[in-house]
């Protein structure tokens, strides 16, 4: 997958071109600038017992990976497939990290919301 350059550029400088990606699981992925991936690590490290099918999820699907020359990273197999990824693919900037969406996939979770009206923590958004 190629990360768009004014991303690019800002991980770079931020991490060297470190990143973490891992499962998410309303159906995308997530992409962490290496540091801000530890510190999450380390949260989740520390969920109690109960927590552990999460920490599976979370943990267990972490790839690190680098931003190559051409400002590309390889997705593995089973993320791509968990993901549902295809050739559409979307990143999306969330502030401290990045989602990584099948195009199709977003769209619908994206009509979903929308369908489902603006929850009630956003009634006072004033845009």
């Amino acid at each position: 997958m190629t990360i768009p350059s004014r991303h690019r550029d800002a991980l770079f400088e931020q991490c060297g071109g470190r990143v973490t990606v891992t499962r998410h699981p309303d159906g995308c992925l997530l992409l962490f600038p290496r540091p801000v991936w530890e510190e999450h690590r380390k949260k989740i490290t520390a969920w109690p017992m109960a927590a552990r099918a999460w920490q599976r999820i979370f943990l267990g699907n972490a790839v690190d990976v680098e931003i190559d020359t051409a400002g590309r990273i390889l997705i593995s197999p089973e993320l791509r497939d968990a993901a549902g990824l295809s050739r559409k693919v979307m990143l999306i900037g969330m502030g401290s990290h990045f989602e990584i969406w099948d195009a199709s996939r977003l769209e619908e979770n994206e009509a979903q919301a929308i369908a489902a009206g603006t929850p009630e923590v956003l009634q006072d958004c004033p845009f």
